[in-house]
């Protein structure tokens, strides 16, 4: 047997051993040491291996236990009501701030005479069941269009595949109009169940029950549909032809009047402590139902309220998802590496064998830094449980060691720089190594990545698979080399060509004349961003006055700190900078220098933003400048300081942030109304 099959033999025993380890303190002794998802990734990956190599399965392995009409197409259907998400909570301490914000606007919104009773608001609290959101429209109480929630403007048509699912009535107890929505599911004896005969039949099996269902309900084949055995909750009634409840427990009885599957376990709440409780209740219960539950949504009970807090861009205010916990995996950290920044910090990176984890592939994990290395007791070749929560970077959460065998390796910093050589220096009171060479290559080559990024000269075409191709062949080695190359430098490079050589050439001919704060952001000075880099141009109005400030003139700016002031002042005291900038004076023409202090007669003025996600006209750069113009600030976080969040697609983590913290969210249209446009 060679070197690898016998590794691969070991691994596959290794995993046997730890899932029968915790299958037997979770069964017998209901005990639990690490979580569901991680040990379901465990075996995931045995079941995997076992797969590839059937030669090593035996007996006794946890895989072996046995515990109409195809449509061409689906049709496009216009939603009659839009169709919304929810946004997500992580802690109780989320979840008080929600309930808080509640009370805060419906405070705002009622009259001095009709403030809220006793301070409290009272919650219906339903399991969020992982399935798959359908839209289903009644005529006279005829089952007529089930649809999906598609963008929540426009679903698809997949009325023939819900008409086998049997919870689904296809005539009301009444003859009423309606739409209500719900939540198809597969329960986990059914995933399990199709998942056989996937593997039988040599095909991946679906990653979980909620996978399954989305997958199911896009059949072009009905009868597939009708073979999985699907189940739906109905929740909601959006539109109806009568009188709807004037709470949410009465709307949920009034679906079950009308024939709907509705999930039991709903609970009215009379506070937030009551809403935490059922949470925690459910966060122990929730694995004993066949189908998935990862989370509670609590909405206020009162219609009344609902329609007072009405709706952000994209999410209700009267409602959240409680999520239970961070989605975990298992996998093997097969390297760590160290990475060197711009500033000299020397950054541990874990490359780990891919693993799929809150819907993308994940292959590394930054470790921060040596101190949290020893906490973790990481070494390379363990085991490892990997953690996302929402849409934060994934980290380490810890190694799960009866998974070692005595062959990982222990890991240590490098006392000098791995790319230039020179000794590392730990600075007191710091827990980051750096590089003090100032000429170190890496820091210099992202040094002039950042030089030529958005936030600096911004130049078109000059990424860092470029930097490098002209840095390699000695084009360039510092930013001001950049200025003087021609056509002919660069059409002869590998990959390049003569046209190529033009628009690169013409780009940075573009880019010459700069504005003075992305000139002051571009020279890559430690603690100096977009944002700052703004304040000391407003400040100073020049690069010349900046560059002979005194530190006292520099700790009187609006918003930099002392830390930022002395690095600033600093920087402008080493004779390779000044050359820097003088060089680069002599290439580059620094524009609208003089940025007026009086902005008193401006519409945004004491008001801050922050932009996030792809606007259909706008671009993020122009819209801060149009901020500043009218005497506004802008911020690249989300914070309470915030005063608009102004969101386009794809939004992500700072959305969800502003919703959480009550932020007016405009989209690009209602923030050109604002600037007068």
């Amino acid at each position: 047997m060679s070197e690898d099959l016998k590794k691969i033999e070991e691994r596959i025993k290794k995993l046997r051993e730890v899932i029968n380890h915790h299958r037997e303190l979770y069964h017998v002794y209901d005990k639990q040491e690490i979580s569901d998802e991680a040990l379901d990734s465990l075996k995931y990956e045995l079941t995997t291996l076992e797969q590839k190599y059937p030669q090593f399965i035996t007996p006794d392995s946890p895989t072996q236990r046995v515990a109409g009409r195809p449509l061409e197409k689906f049709e496009k259907v216009k939603h009659k009501v839009p169709q919304w998400s929810f946004n997500d909570a992580f802690s109780e301490e989320d979840i008080r701030d929600f309930d808080t914000r509640v009370k805060r606007f419906l405070q705002k919104s009622f009259q001095e005479a009709e403030l809220l009773g006793d301070g409290n608001v009272e919650y219906i609290c339903e399991l969020k069941i992982d399935g798959f959101k359908i839209v289903l429209e009644y005529e006279k109480g005829l089952l007529k269009t089930a649809t999906t929630r598609g963008d929540g403007v426009v679903g698809e048509n997949v009325t023939a595949n819900v008409r086998t699912i049997e919870s689904i009535p296809l005539r009301l107890k009444e003859n009423v109009d309606l739409i209500a929505e719900g939540e198809i599911w597969m329960g986990k004896k059914g995933l399990e169940k199709i998942n056989k005969e996937q593997i039988k039949r040599g095909q991946e099996p679906f990653a979980n029950p909620r996978n399954l269902a989305a997958g199911t309900i896009r059949q072009l084949d009905p009868r597939i549909v009708a073979e999985r055995k699907l189940e739906n909750f109905a929740y909601d009634i959006s539109s109806a032809s009568f009188s709807v409840p004037e709470t949410q427990e009465g709307e949920l009885k009034r679906l079950m009047e009308l024939g709907f599957k509705v999930n039991k376990n709903f609970r009215l709440c009379k506070n937030i402590d009551e809403v935490i409780s059922y949470w925690k209740e459910w966060q122990k219960k929730a694995n004993k139902e066949d189908y998935w539950i990862d989370g509670v949504v609590l909405k206020v009970n009162s219609r009344k309220y609902q329609e007072i807090l009405g709706y952000t861009g994209k999410a209700p205010r009267f409602g959240i998802a409680f999520k239970f916990r961070a989605e975990q995996a298992t996998t093997i950290l097969e390297d760590i590496k160290v990475q060197v920044g711009r500033t000299g910090v020397l950054t541990p990176v874990a490359y780990l064998k891919p693993v799929q984890i809150a819907g993308s592939t994940v292959s590394r994990a930054t470790l921060h830094n040596e101190d949290e290395i020893k906490r973790l007791d990481v070494r390379i070749g363990d085991t490892v449980i990997l953690q996302k929560a929402g849409d934060v970077i994934p980290n380490i959460l810890s190694v799960i060691k009866e998974m070692r065998t005595g062959k990982e390796k222990i890991f240590k910093m490098p006392k000098e720089c791995p790319v230039c050589g020179t000794d590392v220096v730990r600075v007191e009171g710091e827990v980051a190594y750096k590089c003090p060479n100032k000429k170190c290559f890496a820091k210099e080559r992202r040094k002039m990545y950042y030089f030529v990024g958005k936030a600096g000269f911004n130049i078109d075409g000059l990424g860092p698979k470029v930097i490098d191709l002209l840095a390699d062949n000695e084009l360039i080695s510092s930013p001001i080399d950049i200025f003087d190359l021609t056509k002919e430098d660069v059409e002869t490079l590998p990959r390049m060509g003569e046209k190529s050589a033009e628009n690169l050439v013409n780009a940075i001919n573009l880019a010459r004349n700069v504005a003075l704060p992305k000139f002051i952001t571009s020279l890559g000075i430690e603690g100096v961003g977009e944002e700052t880099a703004y304040d000391l141009a407003k400040h100073f109005g020049s690069i010349e006055k900046l560059r002979k400030a005194t530190l006292e003139e520099l700790r009187g700016v609006y918003g930099i700190g002392e830390i930022t002031a002395e690095s600033v002042f600093d920087w402008f005291k080493e004779a390779s900078n000044i050359k820097i900038v003088d060089e680069l004076i002599k290439r580059v023409k620094i524009v609208n220098e003089q940025i007026s202090r009086t902005v008193l007669d401006k519409k945004l003025v004491g008001k801050t933003f922050v932009f996030t996600g792809t606007m259909p006209t706008l671009d993020r750069e122009e819209g801060k400048k149009m901020v500043r113009d009218n005497g506004g600030d802008v911020s690249e976080s989300v914070s309470a300081k915030t005063d608009y969040l102004v969101a386009g697609e794809n939004a992500g983590s700072k959305y969800r942030r502003a919703s959480e913290l009550g932020i007016k969210i405009i989209n690009e249209e209602e923030f050109l109304k604002m600037v007068g446009i």
